[in-house]
C-alpha cells in the first residue's frame, strides 16, 4: 500500500493510523495542537466500537481504564422518580475520554507512528490523505467546499465531580433539557447537561462555565441536587454540527469521524461512529476502494445520526406528550424491560471487524 497522512490526532485519526499500520502500511499522523491535550471529561464506548478496540490488540487496555455500565435509568427530572431501566447487554463500558486517547497514543508510539504536532496544515498534503481533523475540517472543505458549522440551538454542561458515585449511567429528562450523570473508573462522576438556547455568542466551541448557573439550569431537578452542589468547575460547549458531508472521497482524500459526520451527544455513538470509520477506511485502503467505503458508511452513519437526534426530543418533551410518552416506557418497563434497548440491536451488534 502506498503511504497514507493522517490529519488529526483524536479518537478517529489514531485509531485508523492504527488500522492501517495493522495491515503494513506506512502511516504518519499530523495534529495542529502542540501536544496531546484532550478535552472532555467521559464517554461511553457501546459495543460495535469496543470491538474496533479489541481488533487494534487494545481490549485489555481499554478494560484497565475503563468500568463496564449494565444499565441506562431514564428518569423524570422534575420529580427524580425513575420512568424506565433499560439493562444493557454486551460490552458497554465508561472511560474517561483522556484515558482513551492515552491508551490509542501509547499502542500507536509502540508501532512506531509518527504523530508530528504543531501541524496547521492549510491544505492536503500529496499522496493518500485521511482527514480526521474535525468540525473545521480542511479536508472536508477540499472535497465539498467551504461551508460553516450550524449551531444547534442546544448547549452542553460538563463537569467531573468526586463524592458518591452511581452504579449505572442515569438521564434525567425536563422540558427542553436532560442532564447525564455516570461513574468513571477514577472514582469521579461524570455530568452532562443539555439545555435548549436560541443563541451562542461566546467565540469558541466552549468556555469556562459557571457552576452557579449550571446548577441554575438544572434547579428543577431535584435528584440531582446533590451531585451539582460539588461542582466546582464546568465548561460549557455550544453543540454545532454540520450536515453529513456529501462527498468522503475522492479516490485520493477521505474524511472520516466529525469531518465527515458530526453527531450530537444523545446516542453516545461520536466515538464509536469514529472508531467504527478508522477500522473501515484503513481496510478500504488496503482494498484500493474507498467509493464502495463511502457507500457502505453513509446509510448506517445517516440512520445513527437520525436516531440520536430523535433521543434529544424525547429527552426534552413538554406538556401532554411528556407525560404520554414516560407513561408508555413506565408500561414498557414493566412487561418488557429488555424491549427498548433492543430497538437498538442494529447499532450496538454490527460488528465491523467481522
Amino acid at each position: 500500500m502506498q503511504p497514507v497522512t493522517v490529519i488529526g490526532a483524536g479518537i478517529a485519526g489514531i485509531a485508523a493510523a492504527l488500522a492501517l499500520r495493522a495491515r503494513g502500511c506506512e502511516v504518519r499522523v499530523l495534529e495542529r495542537a502542540t501536544a496531546l491535550r484532550e478535552v472532555g471529561a467521559g464517554l461511553q464506548i457501546s459495543p460495535n466500537g469496543y470491538r474496533v478496540l479489541s481488533a487494534l490488540g487494545l481490549g485489555a487496555q481499554i478494560g484497565r481504564v475503563s468500568r463496564p455500565n449494565h444499565a441506562v435509568v431514564l428518569a423524570d427530572g422534575p420529580t427524580g422518580a425513575e420512568v424506565v431501566r433499560m439493562p444493557l447487554d454486551g460490552p458497554f463500558r465508561l472511560i474517561a475520554r483522556p484515558a482513551l486517547i492515552d491508551v490509542l497514543a501509547d499502542a500507536a508510539q509502540a508501532a512506531g507512528i509518527e504523530i508530528a504536532f504543531a501541524q496547521a496544515v492549510e491544505a492536503p498534503p500529496e499522496g493518500l490523505v485521511l482527514g480526521a481533523d474535525g468540525l473545521h475540517s480542511v479536508v472536508r472543505s477540499v472535497l465539498n467546499g467551504a461551508d460553516r458549522p450550524f449551531f444547534t440551538k442546544q448547549v452542553a454542561w460538563r463537569a467531573t465531580i468526586e463524592g458518591e458515585r452511581p452504579e449505572e449511567a442515569r438521564v434525567d429528562m425536563g422540558p427542553g433539557r436532560h442532564l447525564v450523570r455516570y461513574p468513571l473508573p477514577d472514582g469521579r462522576v461524570n455530568l452532562v447537561g443539555v439545555e435548549e438556547r436560541a443563541d451562542w455568542a461566546a467565540e469558541g466551541w466552549h468556555t469556562a462555565g459557571d457552576p452557579d448557573a449550571f446548577r441554575a439550569a438544572f434547579a428543577e431537578f431535584p435528584d440531582a441536587r446533590a451531585d451539582l452542589d460539588r461542582v466546582e468547575a464546568c465548561a460549557l460547549w455550544g453543540l454545532f454540527r454540520h450536515p453529513i458531508a456529501e462527498r468522503w472521497q475522492d479516490g485520493r482524500l477521505a474524511i472520516l469521524g466529525d469531518a465527515a459526520h458530526p453527531t450530537l451527544p444523545f446516542l453516545a455513538q461520536g466515538a464509536n461512529l469514529a472508531l467504527e470509520d478508522a477500522w473501515t477506511v484503513a481496510a478500504a485502503v488496503e482494498a484500493g476502494d474507498l467509493p464502495c467505503w463511502e457507500a457502505a458508511r453513509k446509510p448506517r452513519v445517516r440512520r445513527a445520526i437520525e436516531a440520536a437526534n430523535a433521543n434529544a426530543r424525547n429527552y426534552h418533551l413538554r406538556g401532554a406528550r411528556r407525560i404520554v410518552a414516560h407513561g408508555v416506557l413506565r408500561v414498557i418497563g414493566r412487561t418488557a424491560p429488555h424491549a427498548l434497548p433492543a430497538r437498538f440491536r442494529w447499532l450496538y451488534d454490527h460488528d465491523v471487524t467481522a
